[in-house]
């Protein structure tokens, strides 16, 4: 559905973007994801068409972005960081002008509005104008003018900044419903989100994609360890055991006493011996888990070291 090759933009001296390659397949949930200034806004505002970059391309459906850009606006809606609103306007006009503006027939022009606000959950304030809304319910305006020409994607650069918690869980749950139906990219430097939405994570960092994976596989490669909690109802004796096992990378005593977080490395053998000595310690096992390694842990790790270009050419 998106194709990005070698796509790269450049202010003067300063590189936003530097060849960047991914694609991104039909109803796929994407999350782009980097610190701010990492270049998530430059390259939505590209594969939207609304700005040219220095080099590379973006393909959309089969569409060239910038040799064929009616076609491909046909078939994005976009939702940037701050919606294209006009405040005097009311909701449900404001949507039928910007489906007019999207090429959207006459004879279907209010069952698109209906459509898009049903599907925003906009009913209560479809006449109410704009300005009077809450940051909230602005936010579903915009991203009601993504979709009220049922575009293919939906690109949202990020959707819920500035809202409330009770907003960005509203917002959240638009966008689940929405993922079913479109190819979704979600650009983003606010973790739960790709969390709670997206199948699959990239990572963008100074310009440059630093991974590109399921959020599962990014986990799996981020470490050759794997990491286990456990309680017990008699530590004594447990500590000196499980510290002897070969495969053991660190062992961290927690503040209650009676838990532990264990690194090992990541074979079957060694997660079934740890496991055997426990029990077999008589410390009386209350829990063992596994500890899954965090996107947060992905992401700092990514953006804060050079960990992030070995992943990047293994991408």
């Amino acid at each position: 559905m998106i194709e990005i090759s070698q796509l790269s933009k450049r202010y003067g001296p300063i590189s936003a973007i530097q060849n960047l390659n991914f694609s991104i397949g039909k109803g796929e949930v994407v999350g782009f994801l980097g610190p701010n200034g990492a270049g998530k806004t430059t390259t939505m505002k590209i594969i939207t068409g609304f700005m040219a970059p220095t080099s590379g391309s973006v393909k959309v459906a089969g569409f060239d972005v910038f040799e064929n850009p009616i076609e491909v606006k046909k078939r994005i809606g976009y939702l940037p960081e701050t919606p294209p609103l006009y405040m005097d306007m009311r909701v449900s006009d404001y949507l039928k002008y910007v489906a007019e503006l999207k090429d959207v027939p006459k004879s279907k022009l209010t069952v698109a509005v209906n459509d898009a606000i049903e599907k925003t959950s906009l009913g209560p304030v479809r006449n109410r104008i704009i300005g009077n809304l809450s940051k909230g319910f602005r936010q579903r305006v915009g991203l009601a003018q993504a979709i009220v020409h049922s575009p293919q994607v939906l690109v949202l650069d990020e959707p819920t900044v500035g809202l409330d918690p009770k907003q960005v869980i509203e917002v959240r749950h638009l966008i689940q419903k929405l993922a079913g139906q479109l190819t979704v990219i979600l650009s983003t430097h606010i973790l739960p989100e790709v969390q709670a939405t997206c199948k699959r994570v990239i990572i963008i960092n100074k310009g440059q994609i630093a991974a590109e994976d399921t959020l599962e596989g990014l986990g799996h490669r981020m470490t050759d360890a794997r990491r286990f909690f456990i309680k017990v109802r008699r530590p004594q004796g447990v500590e000196s055991q499980v510290r002897s096992l070969k495969g053991i990378k660190s062992f961290k005593k927690m503040e209650d006493g009676h838990s532990f977080e264990v690194e090992l490395d990541r074979t079957d053998e060694a997660n079934e011996v740890l496991a055997e000595t426990v029990v077999k310690s008589g410390a009386g096992l209350m829990e063992f888990r596994s500890i899954d390694v965090s996107l947060e842990d992905i992401f700092l790790k990514l953006t804060t070291t050079d960990h992030a270009a070995q992943l990047g050419a293994q991408s």
